[in-house]
């Protein structure tokens, strides 16, 4: 049950505990309950609007940065000592850990390129476990979180026909 109720919001956070219920075939009652304790378990961690910021029409958006970094492990608590570290940064959108020639894979954001890369050169590569760092700043979003951001959303079921 949680699985299911779990994948319905992740696709849509409005859905309502009766619009999940007539999906699910469970009682609106459970699916609150089922809500309310993914809550407290912080498996549902936050509820999240994705904004379209080209079409939105309220003036400039933050500039965005993939940073790569390569980093020392630390005894005893390997990665997530520094992507602990690294993670409190408010201009740290998301961040993980990554296999490949690079660790950790860094989304940040900020007001103006310059601001980005002076956070990279004096913050992250500043780090003594940063022993390099590569950034890529994004140029425009196509499609975020399985949504395509411009054009007609496509339907997810076919029509019925006679």
């Amino acid at each position: 049950m949680m699985k299911d109720i779990l994948k319905i919001l992740e696709q849509n956070a409005k859905a309502t505990p009766e619009e999940i219920s007539e999906m699910t075939g469970h009682t609106p009652e459970e699916v609150r309950e089922t809500i309310a304790q993914a809550e407290r378990d912080r498996a549902i961690v936050k509820y999240k609007t994705i904004i379209n910021w080209d079409r939105a029409g309220v003036g400039a958006q933050e500039v965005m940065a993939l940073v790569e970094l390569r980093v020392t492990p630390q005894r005893d608590v390997g990665f997530d000592g520094v992507a602990k570290r690294i993670a409190r940064f408010p201009e740290v959108r998301s961040l993980q850990l990554m296999s490949g020639d690079f660790d950790l894979s860094v989304l940040l954001v900020g007001p103006t390129m310059q601001e980005v890369a002076s956070f990279v050169a004096m913050k992250l590569a500043a780090l003594e476990e940063v022993q390099g760092t590569t950034t890529h700043f994004l140029l425009k979003r196509f499609k975020e979180d399985g949504v395509i951001l411009d054009g007609e959303e496509v339907a997810k079921r076919l029509p019925l026909t006679p």
